[in-house]
């Protein structure tokens, strides 16, 4: 019952967060989870379990809010499920933490982007909707391999560019439960495929996966309205300021000083 308290708050506070900003969800789930010593595979799974609820929550909030770009939705959800499926075999296979150091890098140098572009207080622009497939394969691939990577990569790319901050985490945080749900889907199939041969127990992190969904979901309905309802400029320092702060923590874990 303790685990499941915990990770019930947790739960809550990171689709706050996820909510509000389009990313941070999967980052603090895992990162959590990955502290009381669950494998980087089977965090990455109990995670997208999750989300698979807690995205469709959000998602209809976000819908109801008329915080969501269809055009932009469309291709960007179809390259997230192409890229969180072929992540999530991936990691099935191989050690995800080959590649956290690109995507450190990457989230330092858009969060800078981000918090440039909300001190200059440059005017909105639309993503190229040719960009939309590939920015989604890219965002599902780094989501299944780092157990939250979606938000962080579309959502700053997509404020980075200049998309109205609005439309961007509405957009990204409807288009995750696609992306969730084929990621999840896939560790379920190479688990039952025998792929997955270390699983290590997914079961016996039945409590503190319920206990993310439970948070989630009753965070969830409050992610349309702030992100409606928030400044431009803010919600930009908001994104800008998380993405510095991921970066950061993930550069300190690489370099083993925490």
């Amino acid at each position: 019952m303790q685990d499941f308290l915990l990770f019930l708050c947790v739960g809550f506070l990171a689709q706050i967060v996820d909510g509000a900003l389009g990313m941070a969800y999967g980052v603090i789930s895992s990162t959590v989870l990955l502290s009381f010593g669950v494998p980087p595979a089977t965090a990455s799974a109990s995670v997208h379990a999750a989300e698979v609820f807690t995205t469709a929550a959000s998602a209809g909030s976000h819908t109801v809010n008329k915080n969501v770009n269809w055009k932009l939705f469309a291709p960007l959800a179809l390259g997230g499920v192409v890229g969180g499926g072929l992540g999530a075999f991936v990691l099935t296979s191989i050690d995800g933490d080959l590649i956290k150091p690109w995507i450190t890098a990457y989230l330092a140098i858009m969060g800078g982007v981000i918090i440039w572009r909300a001190t200059r207080q440059t005017r909105a622009r639309l993503f190229p909707l040719k960009l939309a497939g590939p920015l989604g394969v890219v965002g599902g691939f780094f989501d299944a391999v780092g157990g939250g990577g979606w938000g962080p990569t579309v959502t700053t790319t997509l404020v980075g560019s200049g998309q109205d901050p609005r439309a961007s985490i509405g957009t990204t945080n409807t288009a995750e439960f696609f992306v969730t749900s084929a990621i999840s889907a896939t560790f379920l199939a190479a688990l039952l495929t025998g792929h997955w041969d270390q699983a290590e127990g997914v079961a016996t992190h039945a409590m503190a996966v319920l206990g993310l969904i439970l948070g989630g979901l009753i965070a969830a309905p409050f992610a349309g309205v702030i992100a409606r309802i928030a400044p431009r400029r803010v919600l930009t320092y908001g994104v800008g300021a998380v993405v510095l702060l991921s970066a950061g923590y993930q550069a300190l874990r690489l370099f083993k000083l925490i």
